[in-house]
C-alpha cells in the first residue's frame, strides 16, 4: 500500500492515470504528446505507477502499450472505504473499471492482480472445475487442449456451443479461450432482458487470455478480455472481472472465497 499512496501522491502522476483511464492502451509516444511531457519525465513516472501496480503493460507486436489498473485502487476500497460511507467518495468508483473505448486492434479490458500463490495452484484454480465453481459459481468441461470446445454451466444452466472453444492452453503460463454465448436460458437465470440479451448475441465473439508470470512469493496475473470496445460485453466484463479476480485472490490465499463461512 506505501507504494500506492506515494505513486498517487505526483500530481503528474496522477494526470498520467486520468489519461490511461480516458484512453486505455496508449503507448510511450502517445502520452507524451497528450500531456506535453518530455518523454525521460513520463517514463520515470510509468516506471514507479508500474512498481506500485497502478499502471500494467501489455505488448501489441512492437508496441509497449499502457493501461491503468484498478486493482490496488480496489484494494484501497476494501481495506477502508467499506468501513466507511462509501457515498461520500464514489468518485473512486470509476477506477474499479477504467476500460473506455481502446481501437479494437488492441486489448479492451485489461487487469493485474498478484496472488500469494504459485504457477501451479493458480493454473489449477483457472482450469479445474471444482476450483471455478468456488469463487466463480460456474464450471468448464473441456480438456483444455488448443482447438477443443469446452461447455460452460453456469447459475446451473449448461451453455454448449461450438464457437466456445480453448484458443491456446500452456500449463502455468498462458490461458486463451473464446467466451460463452449468452443464451436465452442463461439470461433468465442471471437475470438479462430479452433486449440485452439479444445485443450480447449479436456482438462478435469475444477472447479471454490469462498470463501467468512467477514472481515468488507472488505470481502475477494479467487478465486481457478482447471484445467489442461499444459493446454491451465490454460493460458488464468489466464490473463482472474485479470481482471474479478479487474472489480467486481470496481463496488462493486464504483457502476461503468472500462467500463462504469462516471455519
Amino acid at each position: 500500500m506505501d507504494d500506492v499512496f506515494r505513486a498517487l501522491a505526483d500530481p503528474g502522476r496522477r494526470t498520467l492515470l486520468d489519461s490511461l483511464r480516458e484512453t486505455p492502451g496508449q503507448n510511450l509516444r502517445d502520452l507524451c504528446a497528450e500531456l506535453d511531457m518530455a518523454r525521460q519525465s513520463v517514463s520515470k513516472h510509468l516506471a514507479i505507477l508500474e512498481a506500485a501496480g497502478l499502471v500494467t503493460t501489455v505488448r501489441h507486436g512492437r508496441e509497449k502499450l499502457h493501461y491503468l489498473n484498478a486493482a490496488p485502487i480496489n484494494d484501497i476500497g476494501d481495506r477502508w472505504i467499506s468501513h466507511y460511507d462509501r457515498g461520500r467518495v464514489e468518485a473512486l468508483a470509476d477506477l474499479k473499471t477504467a476500460l473506455e473505448a481502446p481501437p479494437m486492434s488492441k486489448p479492451t479490458f485489461v487487469y493485474t492482480t498478484y496472488i500469494r500463490t504459485t504457477p501451479a495452484e493458480l493454473w489449477q484454480a483457472l482450469t479445474d472445475p471444482a476450483f471455478t465453481s468456488r469463487y466463480w459459481g460456474l464450471s468448464f468441461q473441456t480438456d483444455w487442449k488448443p482447438g477443443s470446445k469446452m461447455v460452460w454451466t453456469n447459475h446451473g444452466v449448461v451453455v454448449d456451443d461450438p464457437e466456445q472453444v480453448v484458443l491456446a492452453a500452456d500449463p502455468y503460463t498462458h490461458l486463451s479461450y473464446t467466451w460463452h454465448s449468452m443464451t436465452p436460458e442463461l439470461a433468465d437465470a442471471i437475470g438479462i432482458d430479452d433486449e440485452k440479451q439479444q445485443r450480447w448475441e449479436a456482438e462478435g465473439r469475444s477472447t479471454a487470455n490469462f498470463d501467468i508470470e512467477d514472481g515468488d512469493p507472488f505470481v502475477k496475473l494479467t487478465v486481457t478480455h478482447e471484445t467489442d470496445p461499444d459493446g454491451l460485453v465490454l460493460s458488464m466484463v468489466s464490473g463482472g472481472w474485479p470481482i471474479v479476480l478479487a474472489s480467486l485472490k481470496s481463496i488462493l490465499e486464504t483457502g476461503i472465497a468472500p462467500d463462504e463461512p469462516l471455519p
